[in-house]
């Protein structure tokens, strides 16, 4: 497992998702990007999480952030759940885990830990939080002060 910390450049991905695409994290290079791993599709926790980024959507947008949400669920899952929740931003299949492996959020049993990291225009994490149990999340107003100071420090 991974042991990052703020200041360390983030590590790259290909993953399939939402919207029929294949999202690479690369391709977000020169734009602050939220990374919020959740647990699971339609629980009752990550479902607060995921409705509350969503509210929020417009003023992570107005720093030019990307938000992406990243669970083991398969794209069809998502699809599902990002309907259902009219959820703004894409969602990404980890359905092997190795994304989560190598940002270090995968807990002592194999699942993953409710995390978020919030990445600056090159990518180094400029915020990561890791839940060691998983029934709170960090609030948009946190993330977006993290977001704040990313941009604020270029």
């Amino acid at each position: 497992m991974a042991d990052l910390a703020v200041g360390d450049r983030a590590p790259e991905f290909v993953l399939p998702g939402t919207d029929g695409k294949t999202y690479r994290l690369e391709e977000f290079e020169g734009f602050p990007v939220v990374l919020a791993f959740y647990p699971s599709d339609f629980s009752p926790v990550c479902t607060m999480q995921l409705r509350a980024y969503s509210s929020a959507i417009e003023d992570f947008r107005s720093y030019g952030a990307v938000m992406l949400g990243l669970s083991p669920q398969d794209v069809e899952s998502h699809t599902s759940f990002k309907e259902r929740l009219g959820i703004p931003f894409p969602l990404l299949a980890d359905t092997e885990s190795e994304v989560a492996k190598r940002y270090g959020v995968i807990g002592p049993v194999g699942f993953y830990r409710r995390s978020v990291f919030v990445l600056d225009r090159e990518h180094k994490i400029s915020y990561r939080h890791v839940s060691r149990a998983g029934m709170t999340f960090r609030s948009s107003s946190e993330l977006l002060q993290a977001v704040e100071k990313a941009t604020a420090a270029e």
